[in-house]
């Protein structure tokens, strides 16, 4: 009869004993799997977390656009190539929520779809990990770069500063429209800082592709900067997202 009362105190003493523990279980860190349903459709993305991550701050936020080498719906290639690099290398200098969509197979940043999954991706994750919307940043590389150049120009005043590297606006062989696109571009970036990265000999995107676009936005009055390796190739992320200069400049940018 003793051992029977002894069990039955033990069944509700023993949530009591667990509490404390349960809630001081860390919060999941790292690189972490989520997903997004649009249209009916999944969309698969990472979210990276800082270890001191915890909800009583507001976190700066940046949105990671890979290149086409990455496309794919397995949600990690987008992880493996770039900041993601960058960041297992040099977590300290990233104290940021870094939000990485990734792009489907024969599509672009830019198309309708792509750019509708990745802004949820980035909306959900401001949500869930309290981002900052005074600090959200915007970087990609070639075909991220491309979409880096439109959306900073398509959403301007939606983020603090863009980082392109090896983008542009024009791809090998592609016709110009009338007009001058990197002026139209500039003007529409207007005031956001952007930091321009590209290798001089990269044989994939031009490197004038950029000239281009450092010329346009000093012409217009732009807050820009640009960093050009001489002798380098495509690969100029791995250099770019290297600098420590980088991370520094941009957590100091804030939106008005």
């Amino acid at each position: 009869m003793q051992q029977a009362r002894n069990q039955n105190k033990m069944r509700y003493l023993l949530p009591l004993l667990l509490a404390p523990a349960l809630l001081a279980a860390p919060r999941e860190t790292g690189f972490l799997n989520r997903t997004i349903k649009l249209s009916n459709k999944e969309y698969r993305y990472q979210v990276y977390v800082p270890s001191d991550w915890n909800k009583n701050k507001s976190w700066p936020v940046i949105l990671f656009l890979h290149g086409a080498g990455e496309r794919g719906n397995d949600g990690l290639a987008q992880t493996q190539v770039g900041l993601g690099g960058g960041i297992r290398f040099h977590a300290e200098r990233f104290p940021a929520i870094v939000v990485m969509p990734q792009c489907r197979k024969d599509a672009r940043w830019t198309d309708p779809e792509m750019e509708a999954q990745a802004f949820a991706a980035l909306a959900k994750t401001m949500k869930e990990f309290r981002g900052d919307t005074k600090r959200v940043y915007l970087t990609g590389l070639s075909m991220g770069g491309y979409g880096t150049f439109a959306f900073a120009a398509k959403r301007a005043g939606q983020f603090a500063a863009a980082v392109p590297i090896c983008g542009g606006l024009m791809r090998r062989g592609e016709q110009p429209p009338q007009g001058d696109p990197y002026a139209e571009t500039a003007a529409k970036i207007g005031k956001t800082p952007l930091w321009i990265f590209h290798g001089g000999a990269d044989p994939t995107v031009p490197v004038t592709e950029s000239q281009k676009m450092e010329a346009a936005l000093k012409a217009a009055g732009g807050n820009v900067r640009y960093t050009e390796y001489p002798g380098v190739g495509h690969n100029s992320w791995d250099k770019a997202y290297g600098e420590a200069d980088l991370a520094k400049w941009l957590f100091e940018q804030r939106l008005n």
